[in-house]
């Protein structure tokens, strides 16, 4: 492998060598600037208004704030799946509920006499309401819930 090596820089113009060296060079040039740099910065300013350590502080909150940004579409997604369960379990719950009243001659209840499914149903048009805001759809009230919510995710991007 060493050979190998050894006969491919040989096999290199001597233009290339000169450049790699120049590259090298202004490499290593860059990182003395990039020290002094730092340390004339350090001698000047203290830590909390160091321009070095503010830029590392906004790189690093640049990516936390993509991290951020994909966690909050993941826990909107797993919201709205926990909606739409609820919704279907509640009114499924609720269906059995009132054939049951139905088949044993007790009156039917009606929305109202069902608290919590009269609070779902407030929540869940709350969210609506939030999503259509977001995405400035308030024409189709019967648009679907996750559609709205995959084009308020997309336009963020």
């Amino acid at each position: 492998m060493a050979e190998r090596r050894r006969g491919e820089q040989q096999e290199q113009h001597p233009a290339v060598d000169d450049v790699m060296r120049l590259l090298s060079k202004s490499n290593h040039d860059l990182l003395i600037v990039q020290r002094h740099l730092e340390s004339e910065f350090q001698r000047s300013y203290p830590d909390h208004v160091n321009p070095c350590k503010i830029v590392l502080r906004i790189k690093k909150i640049q990516e936390e704030l993509v991290s951020l940004g994909e966690m909050c579409r993941a826990l909107l997604a797993e919201k709205q799946d926990l909606i739409d369960k609820a919704r279907a379990n509640l009114v499924g719950q609720r269906s059995s509920l009132q054939q049951l009243l139905a088949s044993s001659g007790l009156p039917l209840m009606s929305e109202s006499d069902d608290e919590a499914y009269t609070n779902l149903n407030k929540v869940i048009d709350e969210w609506t309401l939030q999503v259509r805001a977001k995405t400035g759809d308030e024409q189709n009230a019967e648009e679907d819930i996750n559609q709205m919510l995959f084009s308020a995710i997309v336009q963020n991007n």
